[in-house]
């Protein structure tokens, strides 16, 4: 059995403890405890925000080569850990164990980019209409981010936005998922011992309530936020009565894997699967829908449910388990509302969904066709529940595909350069695959989308835009005055 975790808040650099708790379970086994931790009050959080505040100014001031420095030492760590730390995942999260060694490694990869940048150009030189003039562009930090994130990826996505965030000079209030509060924790302890400074990484634990504080406190700059459609709309309402906010929101997605007439079928099949079934359908890229050209549907579905069949739900630790349970109650009790909606909204069931002790759901598949107002085929599940749609044309597929409120992520299954590019085009995403799943994103590419799917995911590729803003900057090296645009000045000499 191991040891209960006891969870704590670091605001200013204390440790500190709560009276008012909350536990963090293992959704494999309901029954056992992973760790007590502090359900904070809302003078915790305005606490964090004005520690971050007060940090603020020296850190900005800090070197940006020494403070990406920081995080060669917080990569020395993550990787002496990886083990545990991938073990504290599965059993906090529900992934498999191989998942959750891919996730650190993936929050270790933006760990490494972030150092990378520390002294690479962090701004332009332009010409200026003056040749006596040097123009210059510079980028400099908000102030305070807050750094809200999802279960799901309880890593690699912190460490998505608090990289960016703290590299240029941001300081930070970090409150994880109440559902992974472990390993939340767990990053910033780390992130105190590769020593960064007093006041610059703060957390705070607790349900929406703190976040909603956060997201309210007019000392918050940033809001960087992964989540639903529901609460990160409402942050971006919040936010935009406040002066010099800025919100970065990824907010979920119905993506979808597409299977052209030329497409090999193997790879189509382990493509939907991967896309599908992968983390139980808990990626904000999972499929929850494969578009398969006619032609080949009813060999397809054969295939698919075939390996389907064969896919081993259980333990996260256990290493033959391709996937694992969903994440709690809610999540069971949702997916299951879904699967009931399918077959009354017309679904021909493929393979029926059950579910097992704990929160252990099976996949759930089914083939519907496309019509307007079907919601299983439009809204998010967040589960493992695929929906099979025939298509006959590329046109009809992407309308298929682009007929939901959400834009994130595309697979496309062709042979056919042309389908690339006419998918490529024609679909609304911000991440598309060519003969690949929907899933599997690299810190340096560019992660977001479009819709309801949010205004872009702070990666490695698109957080500065968030997280720093723009300045020019302009010397004169002449003797007198020129002005730009032939303007004179109406002063004599």
């Amino acid at each position: 059995m191991s040891t209960i975790i006891t969870g704590r808040n670091l605001i200013a650099g204390l440790w500190l403890e709560s009276d008012a708790l909350f536990d963090s379970r293992s959704p494999s086994r309901p029954d056992e405890v992973i760790g007590t931790f502090p359900a904070s009050s809302l003078e915790e959080a305005d606490a964090a925000v004005a520690a971050a505040r007060r940090a603020y100014p020296a850190w900005r001031r800090t070197s940006r080569v020494l403070r990406a420095e920081l995080f060669d030492r917080l990569a020395q760590l993550v990787k002496r850990h990886t083990d545990d730390l991938a073990c504290l995942m599965a059993r906090e999260c529900g992934k498999v164990l191989a998942e959750c060694r891919a996730e650190v490694i993936e929050g270790l990869h933006m760990i490494q980019y972030v150092f990378g940048t520390g002294r690479h150009p962090s701004g332009e030189v332009l010409a200026s209409e003056i040749a006596e003039k040097d123009a210059f562009v510079r980028r400099k930090p908000w102030g305070v981010a807050a750094v809200i994130t999802p279960w799901n990826f309880p890593f690699a996505v912190p460490l998505w936005m608090l990289g960016p965030s703290l590299v240029e000079g941001n300081t930070v209030v970090f409150k994880p998922s109440e559902e992974t509060p472990a390993v939340g924790q767990r990053i910033v302890e780390l992130m105190v011992e590769a020593g960064f400074p007093v006041g610059v990484v703060n957390l705070v634990h607790g349900d929406g309530n703190i976040g909603e504080r956060l997201v309210r406190n007019s000392d918050v700059n940033v809001i960087l936020f992964t989540g639903s459609w529901d609460v990160g709309s409402h942050i971006q309402q919040v936010s935009a009565t406040m002066v010099d906010r800025i919100v970065a929101a990824e907010m979920g997605s119905k993506s979808a894997v597409i299977v052209c007439k030329d497409a090999r079928l193997d790879l189509a099949v382990n493509a939907a699967v991967i896309s599908a079934f992968k983390t139980s359908g808990q990626r904000c890229v999972s499929a929850g829908r494969v578009l398969v050209h006619e032609s080949l549907l009813d060999t397809f579905c054969e295939k698919l449910i075939a390996v389907t069949k064969r896919l081993v739900i259980g333990e996260p630790l256990d290493p033959a388990s391709f996937t694992g349970p969903v994440i709690n109650q809610h999540a069971v009790d949702k997916v299951l509302s879904y699967n009931a909606l399918a077959r009354q909204e017309g679904a021909t069931v493929l393979l029926d969904g059950g579910r097992r002790e704990g929160h252990y759901l099976t996949p759930f598949v089914y083939r519907i066709e496309a019509k307007s107002g079907i919601r299983c085929a439009r809204e998010e599940v967040f589960g493992p529940h695929l929906a099979v749609i025939p298509f006959r044309t590329n046109e009809e597929a992407a309308a298929i595909y682009n007929d939901t409120p959400y834009g994130l992520s595309l697979g496309v299954i062709t042979e056919d350069y042309r389908a690339m590019r006419f998918f490529r085009e024609e679909c609304e995403f911000g991440m598309g695959y060519v003969n690949l799943p929907c899933i599997g994103a690299e810190v340096h590419l560019p992660f977001g989308g479009v819709k309801r799917s949010g205004n872009g995911h702070p990666s490695a590729a698109g957080l500065v835009e968030a997280v720093t803003h723009k300045v020019s900057w302009t010397i004169n090296h002449g003797e007198d005055i020129r002005m730009a645009q032939g303007l004179t000045t109406g002063i004599e000499p």
